[in-house]
């Protein structure tokens, strides 16, 4: 797909978001498969703005390695949870912010640790996180044995 298609389906994506997100409260909003935030996004200051430019990678760098994380056997499903500041900021410019990247896997906390290298990813911590299927509606199915962690930066 060419820059130019992926920078139009991006910006389609984005028109569908606003209007999906309207009505909603930040506790409330979805969480976005990989394609759904990382595709087109050229926006590096969109997920962990703060460690951008002190060590964090590019941002198709982290979207390789969820992808990647993702193919895994172990792995049900990876999401972008996005942080409350989305939607349309001071200037009128709608942004879509990533806060953290829930995993839902089988395995073992620190065998996740392990293949995802958070702290290359200028994470703070990669924590167990229970009551992840009360807090976001549209949380996919988190099938038996499996568990949510969640990737996360400042």
């Amino acid at each position: 797909m060419s820059e130019q298609n992926i920078a139009k389906s991006r910006a389609i994506f984005i028109e569908t978001f606003k209007s999906r997100i309207a009505n909603i409260e930040s506790r409330q909003l979805p969480l976005l498969a990989l394609n759904e935030f990382f595709s087109g996004n050229t926006e590096e200051d969109s997920i962990a703005p703060n460690q951008w430019g002190y060590g964090r990678p590019p941002i198709s760098e982290i979207w390789a390695r969820m992808r990647k994380l993702e193919a895994m056997p172990n792995v049900a499903w990876v999401r972008v949870v996005l942080h409350d500041d989305t939607g349309f900021r001071w200037d009128g410019k709608f942004e879509i912010s990533g806060d953290s990247i829930a995993i839902c896997t089988s395995a073992a906390p620190k065998d996740i640790e392990r293949i995802v290298d958070y702290e290359s990813l200028g994470s703070e911590s990669l924590i167990s996180e229970p009551g992840f299927h009360e807090t976001y509606k549209d949380c996919p199915t988190i099938p038996d044995g499996y568990h949510v962690l969640m990737l996360l930066w400042d």
